[in-house]
């Protein structure tokens, strides 16, 4: 991230190729270090911006070249000088919140003169009243009858004052506030018409009601010195799927009868402002910061909705959007509930308030997580934006195609504007039509992966593809696309390591020999086990591994075919049944049987189960994610229940995201993105396995639903070998709580009840999370979930209890699969 102080350090050149938008490079800036270093960097060649948020100003000055720099570029902007005017006005902003936020607005009479094209025709906004004048002189017969009829409407309610100012973009902090008693009306009129003289096209004078403060009674005597009143400004930012989400509420508190403005009052916390005015009361503020939040979400949202609508000319630019916006409240009483009332959108004076007030503490004491910085996901905002914008065009080789559940590859793929060229063993497969280029290769022999990698290169390179990456998220190739960036020079983890992680048994057994340094070693977390190819070894290790033990397959995945067992018959008997069920990849395909159906004992622990996904690059962490999972059902190991972000104590957390860092780290993993199976015991977390792809089954879609941040575009950017984009401290919108539905179990819910139009309507409609893994409903010995059902929740015990509501209500939950144990986990 760069600091700009002046535009002559920014240079907009034509873009090739697209007409009328211009590239934006940087030739000198401020950077920023970790240790609070920074350094004035002069670049050459000039660096190019993938995104722009510039400070602007419609009037003359440094604003203004801002504004002609942050229009038609290429890359995202976070603002424009175009969406800029339309914050500005403040007719237009009220009447998009009342009639598509349902934020409350003061009471306000408009006598615009050439209104602008989005404020003509419409519907009537509740006590907003718009009146269009012909001409600006010989008002004043018009002008007394509606301030007079304003004046004496049930509109007002409490309020005893109005304000009469202009409103437009031109006038932004250049007039003083004008505040009269409501009976005032030969003031309030002579005033109106004063400012019409004033007007130009597309501006209005408003006349609006003062907003009594809300206060508490003092019995028996008056309140001690001058009323007091609060102003309430808070900071929301568009996030992940246009979505707002509030950052912060800073406030201001001041005498009613001398109006409050941004820089000229002391920034306070909402619990401090709240309780000088008398509303010191916890369940009070809860309900104002619970107001404020609706309020100022509701608002960015009608802004969205708005621009939405908007040409690329009237946003000031085909990438340009509205990325935060501050939102100025005063605190009243309607029907006697406190009611924040929105007086003003701005882009920028509410998050330097935010900023002001973090000032206060910032050589004191650390802060708590309450105290993150207001910008916090603004910035989560750029990097992925930029991320977008660096990804877009890039040429990235597919391997395997995957099932139902990987679906959603295809549509980021579109949305992310990634070129995708796919290998895949099924000709017919849905995704060979959704890519730029389909490569027909039967990679299910993975015995031959070194040869097939020498031919893919081949192939590749005799199509002429000039590829940017290439990956996979598909377990049973994931060793043939570290050879085959090996034959091509793309970045990727070594193939030794990808072998490494991919046999389980090796796994463990490399890891128990890392003592390390560093320390904590991974073999702290390593669990001893034994390969398994014949029943001699069989017999072997019973008496090396301590029993009850988890036998598995070394290259399977899904659980299928893992089984706890707990004296030597029962694992020779399991043996015997997977070598004779589950031979090769038709038996049952895509859990990893072209490699082969060689079998592994390790030792089972006891603990609570949890998956790690971590984001890696260069071998340093970027970012992890810890999930809980409830109890699996015994003997086998099919997972049932997952809740995220995780319930565990923070140390905890870390002790789980440290291990699988290590593991990683230990295997030779450096970059890409990684799951992590883990159990937290009584001495600290045990391996289960190594993923070396993206998470599987719901996880994906998880996490960017709750942090915003994409495992697919990490892992794509990885490819590339750029270093993904990501916060360092991403923080949870919520909560989710999931169950995962089985044929075996469900197979008459799941046709009638709960059947696959039923749950894709309860999606669609928001009361439930669902992923599809299955397509067909076929039970078998050997089988994967179905689908996953999650409810989200402010809380986990509120996602939690909508979640087992619906299960009884669909059928779901039942004696043979009692969905309130799985969830026992989770209270």
């Amino acid at each position: 991230m760069l600091l700009c102080l002046s535009p002559t350090w920014l240079t907009k050149v034509p873009a090739p190729g697209q007409p009328g938008e211009a590239v934006l490079l940087v030739s000198k800036a401020v950077s920023f270090h970790p240790g609070g270093l920074t350094f004035l960097d002069d670049f050459v060649p000039p660096r190019r911006a993938t995104y722009f948020l510039a400070g602007l100003g419609l009037g003359p000055g440094q604003g203004r070249e801002a504004a002609e720099l942050a229009r038609d570029l290429t890359c995202p902007t976070g603002a424009s000088a175009e969406l800029a005017r339309l914050l500005e006005d403040r007719l237009l902003t009220r009447r998009l919140l009342a009639q598509h936020g349902g934020v409350a607005v003061p009471a306000t009479l408009a006598f615009t003169y050439k209104p602008p094209a989005l404020l003509r025709g419409g519907e009537a906004s509740p006590g907003l009243r718009l009146v269009e004048l012909s001409g600006k002189e010989d008002q004043q017969t018009l002008v007394k009858e509606e301030v007079g009829t304003f004046l004496h409407s049930g509109a007002l309610a409490d309020a005893l004052q109005v304000a009469v100012k202009l409103s437009g973009w031109r006038w932004r902090g250049r007039q003083a506030l004008r505040v009269y008693p409501r009976v005032e009306l030969g003031t309030v009129v002579d005033t109106v018409l004063a400012l019409l003289e004033k007007l130009e096209e597309e501006e209005s004078v408003l006349v609006e009601a003062v907003c009594p403060p809300a206060r508490l009674p003092f019995p028996g005597r008056p309140p001690p010195g001058p009323e007091l009143a609060v102003r309430i400004c808070a900071v929301v930012c568009r996030t992940q799927g246009d979505r707002p989400l509030l950052s912060k509420v800073v406030c201001s508190v001041g005498r009613e009868d001398r109006p409050l403005r941004h820089q000229s009052s002391l920034p306070q916390t909402l619990e401090v402002a709240l309780a000088r005015c008398g509303l010191g009361e916890t369940g009070q503020v809860a309900v104002v910061r619970r107001r404020v939040k609706a309020a100022a979400e509701a608002a960015l949202a009608a802004v969205l909705a708005l621009e939405a609508g908007l040409s690329a000319e009237q946003r000031g630019g085909r990438r340009a959007r509205t990325d935060f916006l501050g939102v100025d409240f005063a605190l009243t009483v309607e029907g006697r509930a406190l009611t924040p009332v929105a007086l003003e959108l701005n882009s920028g004076l509410c998050l330097e308030a935010c900023g002001a007030l973090e000032g206060l503490w910032a050589a004191q004491r650390p802060r708590s997580a309450a105290e993150d910085a207001a910008a916090a996901p603004l910035v989560e905002t750029m990097l992925r934006r930029s991320a977008h914008c660096l990804m877009e065009g890039k040429q990235l080789l597919l391997i395997g195609a995957g099932g139902v559940s990987k679906k959603f590859v295809w549509e980021a793929a579109r949305d992310y504007g990634l070129k995708l060229h796919l290998v895949e063993s099924d000709p017919n497969h849905f995704a060979s039509q959704l890519v730029q280029t389909f490569i027909h290769f039967d990679v299910t022999e993975h015995r031959r992966d070194e040869e097939n990698a020498r031919l893919l290169a081949e192939l590749v390179r005799a199509r002429g593809l000039q590829l940017d990456g290439c990956f996979s998220y598909w377990d049973d190739c994931l060793v043939l696309t570290a050879l085959l960036c090996q034959e091509l020079g793309l970045p990727c983890s070594p193939p030794a390591a990808m072998r490494l992680a991919k046999q389980k048994s090796c796994t463990q057994l490399h890891l128990l020999r890392c003592h390390g340094p560093p320390w904590p070693a991974p073999s702290l977390h390593a669990v001893p086990c034994c390969p398994l190819e014949s029943e001699a070894d069989v017999e072997k290790a019973v008496h090396q591994v301590p029993l009850p033990g988890v036998m598995k397959l070394e290259f399977g995945a899904g659980a299928v075919g893992v089984r706890l067992v707990e004296d030597a018959p029962q694992c020779h008997e399991h043996f015997s049944r997977i070598a004779r069920d589950l031979q090769g990849e038709a038996d049952h395909p895509g859990i990893g049987l072209g490699w082969g159906n060689a079998m592994l004992l390790m030792e089972f622990v006891e603990g609570t189960e949890h998956d790690v996904d971590l984001v890696l690059f260069g071998g340093r962490l970027l970012a992890a994610f810890v999930s809980d999972n409830g109890p699996t059902r015994l003997p086998g190991f099919t997972e049932t229940a997952a809740r995220m972000p995780t319930g565990l104590a923070p140390e905890q957390e870390a002790q789980l995201v440290q291990a699988a860092f290590r593991c990683c780290l230990g295997c030779g993993l450096l970059d890409g993105v990684f799951n992590v199976e883990l159990k937290l015991t009584g001495a600290g977390p045990k391996l289960i396995e190594i993923n070396p792809r993206m998470g599987g089954f719901y996880l994906r879609d998880w996490i960017l639903e709750l942090y915003g941040v994409d495992l697919l575009l990490a892992a794509a950017m990885a490819a590339c070998g750029l270093r993904p984009a990501l916060p360092t401290h991403p923080r949870a919108r919520g909560h989710l709580v999931g169950v995962m539905c089985l044929v075996s179990q469900h197979l008459q819910v799941l046709s009638s009840t709960a059947s696959r139009e039923t749950l894709q309507a309860l999606h669609d409609q928001g009361l439930l999370r669902l992923n599809w893994l299955e397509e067909v409903l076929v039970p078998g010995e050997y089988e994967e979930p179905y689908c996953s059902v999650a409810c989200a929740g402010s809380s986990p015990a509120e996602a939690r209890l909508r979640l087992l509501g619906l299960c009884q209500g669909l059928g779901i939950d039942g004696p043979h699969y009692p969905v309130a144990h799985f969830l026992s986990h989770f209270k």
